[in-house]
């Protein structure tokens, strides 16, 4: 992928959590509320805040990553550094010595902050179709 575009696309994950953010206090200040459609807006705030932190992640990955400092010289049997390899899914890197072996380093951080809110945004889209579902016979019961 370009720089350009996860620039675009983390500008566009900002803008749109901060707009959700935004949308779920007016949400909140007006009663009459439709669970299902909070949960909608949850989702797009979870959804875009995920792709916001994975792009920022990606982006450290690209331009050197936050690991190189963590590799070490020389492994435990004495064998040089021979290079580092850098991906940007799951955003590793792994350092790479020259007797073969290689030493991963996962930014915990960033994957937790990517990963929970993806898996909430899912769990929260399953209750808003469930609420939606569920609200769909009575409403159309009442008309």
């Amino acid at each position: 992928m370009s720089i350009e575009f996860m620039a675009t696309l983390m500008l566009i994950s900002l803008a749109t959590a901060a707009a959700g953010i935004v949308t779920v206090v007016l949400l909140l200040d007006n009663p009459p509320l439709s669970l299902s459609r909070l949960c909608a807006v949850l989702v797009l705030v979870l959804g875009s805040s995920a792709a916001a932190v994975y792009c920022y992640g990606w982006f450290s990955v690209a331009m050197g990553g936050p690991f190189p400092e963590v590799c070490e010289d020389r492994n435990a049997s004495g064998a040089e550094l021979a290079g580092i390899e850098q991906e940007q899914w799951p955003l590793r890197s792994a350092c790479v010595y020259s007797d073969g072996t290689a030493v991963e380093h996962v930014s915990m951080a960033v994957n937790v902050l990517v990963c929970v809110p993806a898996g909430l945004a899912v769990v929260v889209a399953c209750v808003g179709a469930v609420l939606r579902r569920r609200a769909r016979p009575h409403s159309e019961a009442v008309s």
